[in-house]
């Protein structure tokens, strides 16, 4: 009991956090950096940051805290499997439409893709986001994998999504911190070193994602608050997947001689059969 106490406690603040997160950057974006357009402009760019913190820390971080909630422990595993799936794709497409702002941004301008530090290590994790994601599709979500093969690949798939997110933290704390030096060193009046309020607050940005990440990881790596093994819920779902592949084996005769039978029948529909053909008796 007092262990699930701690689990909420510790869950809530992340999702406290991640609100905050969500409310911080687009603050940011419309106050300090003009608001928001999809023209080529800078106001195009600023969609680059808000999307990539809320799909790559706010989306996936709950999508990676899920199967940690006690109530997901019970009943059929499939419909957490779909929210978890539906979580971790939302999040990839507002990745995708985050590089597609920067990506036009630049190219409007001139500017050169994909020079910086920063933006290798977004474009890794991008990437690495996507094979995990098709990864966990054909391995628990496509009925007719093998069990064996679910259980052989829990661990790699465990391992690459916290790999993708921590990989989102590196990422958007130094954009953000890119960001700063970019339009604060350019400004003679509010120099980044001279902390002037949009440095503090895009500083206090980067620090809640840093917080949200470490107590996410800390939700991650706490066994007591994992799903214990041999509960009920996996128990059904071996069964299931086992009663299902029989279902499914015991269909394959029936299939064959239905299939045998249609190409039977075709096959005594294009043979002539007039008097001619089967000549006098």
């Amino acid at each position: 009991m007092r262990t699930t106490v701690q689990f909420y406690i510790t869950y809530f603040l992340a999702i406290l956090l991640s609100v905050l997160c969500m409310i911080f950057v687009i603050y940011w974006n419309a106050t300090w950096r003009g608001g928001f357009a999809w023209d080529g402009s800078a106001l195009q760019f600023n969609w680059h940051p808000v999307l990539m913190v809320i799909g790559l820390i706010v989306l996936y971080g709950n999508a990676v805290m899920l199967y940690r909630i006690p109530i997901t422990w019970e009943g059929s595993k499939l419909p957490w499997k779909l929210l978890h799936a539906g979580l971790t794709f939302l999040a990839f497409i507002f990745a995708v439409i985050g590089l597609v702002a920067v990506f036009d941004n630049h190219n409007a301008k001139g500017v050169p893709n994909v020079y910086s530090l920063h933006s290798w290590v977004g474009i890794c994790t991008v990437s690495l986001f996507a094979g995990q994601w098709l990864l966990g599709l054909a391995t628990f979500l496509f009925p007719w994998t093998p069990l064996e093969l679910r259980q052989l690949a829990k661990p790699l798939h465990v391992w690459l999504g916290t790999s993708v997110f921590v990989m989102s933290l590196i990422s958007s704390i130094s954009g953000i911190n890119e960001k700063l030096f970019f339009v604060l060193n350019g400004n003679s009046t509010e120099q980044y070193a001279k902390q002037p309020a949009e440095a503090r607050f895009g500083n206090a940005l980067g620090v809640l994602i840093f917080i949200f990440g470490i107590i996410v990881l800390r939700i991650l790596f706490n066994h007591s608050w994992q799903r214990p093994d041999g509960h009920p819920s996996e128990v059904t779902e071996e069964a299931e997947h086992s009663s299902c592949n029989e279902r499914r084996s015991s269909l394959i005769p029936l299939i064959l001689v239905t299939t045998v039978l249609q190409n039977l029948k075709g096959l005594l529909s294009i043979l002539p059969c007039d008097e001619d053909y089967l000549g006098d008796p």
